[in-house]
């Protein structure tokens, strides 16, 4: 296939996704959502639709073509890595105060918005499947160590580590993945109407969560955006991906395995970052921005990173 006709190609996977966010942006300054709607529809995907839509990707998944201990043990020792040497760039180039939010913004993707939206156009339902079994590990590597980076620097009221435990417990999306997994092993078949029905709850679950995401972003705070801002971008958007995506095809994952982490790793940084800093104490002003400018990066960055990965076919 010729370079132009590729890339083209790669424009029809991740630009539904990002101009749902568009116009999301678009809703919000035309008046037409506000606020409260976002705030109401984010609470729906984020505890109904969205695991609505795991747990039926998962149980019509074939979990042995999707259920790969070594992709998800080596997003989880990626994650581990990049966080560690993210920690030790801040720990000498970012003000102490700053850090906490720093290293939570530069390594938190939002894969379960983002990344599954790209996996599922790009690979379907096995990127539907794939990521809703990758998300498990995303959820439980990701709150739990920005909650180390931002207890350590954190200025605010203690931590309370007995809440955050029972809140990344019962998460929903881990609880869809976790309700699923039986389902799927023992191979149970729902009835034809509850699937269907399913169905067109699940369908809910990206639109409306991209155009909340579009909806939520700050064109004020992306304006603000200063030196922190823009390092932590940088490093979430071009650093992370390039280096943990490079580690994984040495490691031996190729085609659509190799494809869905490059997506998750790739993923802009997620707005839960931004509720946890403003809980712990952390910056929630420079979170807000590297949440900002990560979002609008992303629909350059993802495209030319997947055309790239393409056209020397490696996904």
């Amino acid at each position: 296939m010729e370079l132009g006709a590729l890339f083209f190609q790669t424009l029809e996977i991740t630009l539904p996704v990002f101009a749902m966010v568009f116009i999301g942006i678009a809703l919000k300054r035309l008046g037409w959502i506000d606020q409260g709607f976002i705030n109401t529809a984010s609470t729906l995907v984020f505890k109904a639709t969205l695991p609505t839509l795991i747990f039926l990707s998962i149980i019509r998944a074939d979990l042995d073509a999707t259920f790969n201990p070594a992709l998800l043990g080596y997003f989880a020792l990626a994650t581990l890595v990049s966080f560690v040497l993210i920690w030790g760039w801040a720990a000498l180039r970012v003000p102490r105060a700053e850090r906490g939010s720093y290293i939570q913004g530069a390594f938190r993707g939002n894969c379960g918005i983002v990344g599954l939206a790209l996996a599922a156009g790009m690979y379907g339902d096995y990127g539907l499947s794939a990521g809703g079994l990758l998300l498990g590990v995303v959820i439980l590597s990701y709150n739990s160590l920005s909650v180390v980076a931002l207890a350590t620097y954190q200025s605010g009221p203690r931590t309370d580590w007995r809440s955050i435990f029972a809140s990344i417990v019962k998460n929903p999306l881990i609880l869809g993945v976790v309700a699923a997994l039986p389902v799927a092993l023992l191979e149970l078949r729902l009835p034809g109407w509850l699937m269907t029905s399913g169905d067109y709850f699940a369908s809910l679950s990206l639109p409306l969560a991209l155009i909340c995401v579009g909806a939520t972003l700050s064109l004020g705070a992306l304006l603000d955006s200063g030196r922190l801002a823009t390092g932590a971008s940088l490093t979430k958007m071009v650093t992370l991906p390039a280096l943990a995506t490079g580690g994984a095809w040495l490691a031996g994952f190729q085609g659509r395995e190799l494809g869905v982490l490059f997506l998750f790793f790739a993923s802009p940084t997620a707005a839960a970052a931004f509720v946890m800093a403003k809980a712990m104490g952390g910056n929630a002003v420079l979170t807000a921005n590297i949440i900002a400018l990560t979002t609008l990066m992303a629909s350059i960055t993802i495209t030319l990173g997947a055309f790239g990965l393409r056209a020397v076919g490696l996904i």
